[in-house]
């Protein structure tokens, strides 16, 4: 595996748009030059292994997900405690691109762990929406006749709160649905990569 020239880490509240803005850069790069990375699957296939559980709808936005999210979180950062760089390394097994976008980097010891070993390849991105351009993207959860929209356990978790302090990001996106706005932000972003590749 070749050493990446960028690895962006994008990190967001849930339903910033996270997904979205990876696929983006992956498909104005092209699929030859750039890869989305996830540090979310590792854990999910493992996850489902140690349960019994079906991966592939823990992948998806769906209620069977958000059925096991607090237990995974739980979960993970029990993995987390006792080997730091655990999901990353599985995450990044295999790629051989030269850039690498994380679409969901959650906490500050991946933020490290990407600088430890990658260095001065790595830039810090912060996907950013409103709170009402997330509830439109269904951040409000419908679970059992009650509407949800703070998740105790989940929205106030490391997973989704670890990277807000200790983190100056290299390049903020706002994704709030305005198409002219973040595609000039994102062209921004993909000169600044062009130049290192």
């Amino acid at each position: 595996m070749a050493a990446p020239r960028a690895v962006l880490l994008l990190s967001g509240k849930r339903k910033s748009g996270k997904d979205f803005v990876a696929e983006e850069l992956r498909g104005r790069l092209g699929p030859d030059v750039c890869t989305v990375l996830r540090l979310s699957g590792p854990l999910k296939e493992q996850y489902a292994k140690e349960h019994g559980l079906d991966f592939q709808r823990l992948l998806d936005a769906s209620a069977y997900k958000e059925t096991y999210r607090q237990d995974m979180i739980r979960w993970g950062e029990e993995k987390r405690r006792a080997d730091p760089g655990f999901f990353c390394r599985a995450a990044v097994e295999g790629a051989a691109q030269p850039v690498w976008v994380v679409s969901d980097t959650r906490r500050l010891s991946d933020v490290e762990w990407f600088r430890d070993v990658y260095g001065a390849a790595v830039q810090t991105v912060r996907v950013v929406a409103t709170e009402e351009t997330r509830k439109r993207r269904n951040w409000a959860f419908v679970t059992d006749g009650r509407t949800l929209t703070l998740t105790p356990g989940v929205d106030d978790a490391e997973s989704e709160c670890g990277l807000d302090q200790g983190v100056t990001f290299d390049w903020v996106i706002t994704n709030d649905g305005d198409e002219l706005a973040l595609d000039e932000q994102l062209e921004t972003l993909l000169r600044s990569l062009r130049s290192r590749l």
